[in-house]
């Protein structure tokens, strides 16, 4: 796919991988397909995404001493998709929680531990599966239809692991759950993000001036 042929950004145009991500993933939405060429098709650009990872701003990569945190990079001007970096100070992990649409997660910089879950016969949350360690460039797809009942957590106790999300919707403002391991019990909630302002992609006034 044209949008995603040349890698890596410079330092006249940083920004202009994840400028090409979202090209990419803007053509790929645009035509009615079946969620698993969606998956298999946006693995691909997310793996060229995530070979650089110089194009990611300062302000979308900082950890947070409480909590993970999930910028807004990018959403689809009609919720089709959004995009998020996600950003795990050392030690930091998510509860048992689900998406409810499907997602795309590749791994920035650092280490990433990815237990996935399913309810047993009595309705309680136990780890399905082998433990997931995902390192930069590793990358992991998320459905309803597929499994997205998961914990992320960063091993690290020195730095920040990041990884970038693409899912199904606009993420911020999906309905979600969180669930309790022993009980099952299902809590509703909404992730927000966190942060108000998002990436300029679109500033490519140097370029266009260099050229003249």
């Amino acid at each position: 796919m044209s949008t995603a042929a040349t890698p890596g950004s410079t330092p006249s145009d940083p920004i202009a991988p994840l400028r090409r991500f979202v090209a990419g993933m803007t053509e790929l939405v645009d035509t009615p397909r079946a969620e698993a060429e969606i998956l298999a098709r946006g693995s691909a650009l997310m793996a060229e995404l995530i070979r650089d990872d110089a194009w990611l701003p300062d302000a979308f990569a900082q950890p947070h001493p409480d909590r993970y945190c999930q910028y807004l990079l990018h959403c689809d001007p009609r919720e089709r998709f959004s995009v998020v970096s996600f950003v795990w100070g050392p030690g930091q992990r998510t509860p048992i929680h689900d998406h409810t649409v499907w997602g795309i997660v590749g791994v920035l910089r650092g280490t990433e531990h990815v237990q996935r879950y399913a309810r047993d016969a009595a309705g309680r949350f136990v780890p399905q599966g082998e433990l997931l360690v995902a390192q930069r460039g590793a990358i992991e797809t998320v459905s309803p239809a597929i499994g997205d009942v998961h914990v992320v957590s960063n091993p690290l106790t020195d730095r920040a692991s990041i990884s970038i999300h693409v899912y199904g919707g606009n993420i911020g403002a999906v309905r979600r759950h969180s669930f309790d391991a022993d009980t099952g019990a299902a809590h509703d909630f909404v992730s927000g993000y966190s942060s108000d302002v998002v990436p300029n992609l679109w500033d490519r006034s140097a370029q266009v001036r260099a050229q003249a």
